[in-house]
């Protein structure tokens, strides 16, 4: 797992420079910066992975009250922070911009999965699950009015994987699931979507006629992984990733230098390293020491599926464009060390998995 991450960590640093160092170099500019950048704010994520390696996971169940409040408390205070392409998502640390959202996943996943521990054993009452809802309601709704929709789904969809990896009945996922789909619908309706959000979706279900307009970034994308063939243009070549044609290339849309220089035998390793990594969450999740371990790591693998497939889908326009970043590869410094810090905690749930002499462990519940 920790070499799945460093190897991702790594392409990532690669593909950041070679996006951008052709245009760098033509303004003048240090070419190495922004790969720089994403070399320390890896050692970072790797540094947050050892740390939550040793922390012991089940400190996070007994201070859950108290991450709910931090969660809900920063997340209210970045909507008072100078907004930033027409979004109010960082706060400004120095010339490193916070984005609280990221680290507000694993702050909901843990309260979440302190919520549904119990359900084990007493089984999935409604009581519970409407207790669950309401709880990610609040920071989901702070994060649409950043607004960051593509968040907000992450947070719907991690909660729906841990709610059925805790024994949640199939009835009370369709009533689940049906009152999500009035809910967007009742959005759609009151016309309480941004235009840009609304001009994503509607380019999404119609991605022939508005190539120019709605769609310019995916139609610029599908020609750079296209461009890519089977293997690809080659490290540092390709003309949509050298001359910058593709927009947010070192964040949104990274794996379309992915495609573009590597092809699609390297676009199907990376996807198949993920799906290692993932597998091995999974296991971890299965051999967990309790309940609360298992739905931890559930949540994680729950993040990083959607993560990876709304990314990689939204590149090849089978997913909405949403801001949702690659895990480990594209550029930015909150993804990647919150990331970091998700694998450290399901480090930390592999290593107590079984009683070690000499240590005690806290009782079930």
């Amino acid at each position: 797992m920790f070499v799945i991450m460093v190897a991702l960590m790594a392409l990532g640093v690669l593909m950041v420079y070679s996006a951008t160092f052709v245009r760098l170099e033509a303004e003048g500019l240090d070419p190495t910066g922004p790969m720089r950048r994403q070399m320390i704010f890896a050692g970072v994520a790797i540094v947050a992975f050892v740390v939550a390696s040793i922390v012991d996971y089940r400190q996070y169940r007994n201070a859950a009250a108290f991450l709910f409040v931090a969660v809900v408390l920063v997340l209210f205070a970045v909507l008072f922070m100078p907004e930033q392409r027409s979004a109010q998502r960082w706060i400004p640390i120095g010339t490193f911009q916070l984005q609280p959202s990221e680290f507000a996943k694993l702050g909901v996943i843990m309260v979440v999965a302190t919520i549904l521990a119990p359900a084990s054993e007493t089984g999935m009452r409604w009581a519970r699950l409407i207790a669950t809802v309401l709880v990610v309601s609040l920071p989901s709704f702070l994060i649409f009015r950043q607004p960051d929709l593509g968040t907000m789904m992450v947070f719907g969809f991690i909660t729906l994987a841990m709610l059925f990896a805790a024994g949640t009945t199939f009835r009370q996922l369709l009533v689940l699931i049906g009152a999500g789909v009035a809910a967007v619908v009742a959005f759609w309706q009151l016309e309480l979507l941004e235009d840009y959000q609304v001009n994503r979706i509607l380019g999404f279900l119609d991605q022939q006629s508005a190539l120019e307009s709605l769609n310019y970034n995916l139609d610029r994308s599908r020609i750079a992984i296209g461009n890519g063939g089977l293997f690809g243009q080659g490290l540092f070549e390709g003309p949509q990733t050298l001359l910058n044609f593709v927009p947010f290339q070192t964040s949104d849309f990274i794996f379309t230098a992915i495609g573009e220089q590597l092809g699609f035998i390297g676009g199907a390793l990376v996807v198949g390293a993920y799906g290692i990594l993932i597998w091995r969450i999974l296991v971890i999740a299965n051999g967990a020491l309790d309940r609360f371990g298992s739905l931890v790591a559930v949540g994680i693998a729950t993040m990083l599926i959607f993560h990876v497939f709304i990314n990689i889908g939204m590149t090849v326009g089978v997913a909405p464009v949403t801001g949702l970043p690659l895990p480990f590869i594209s550029a930015g410094g909150s993804a990647m060390i919150a990331m970091g810090g998700a694998l450290g905690i399901v480090n930390n749930i592999w290593r107590s998995r079984s009683p070690v002499p000499g240590r005690e462990y806290v009782p079930l519940n």
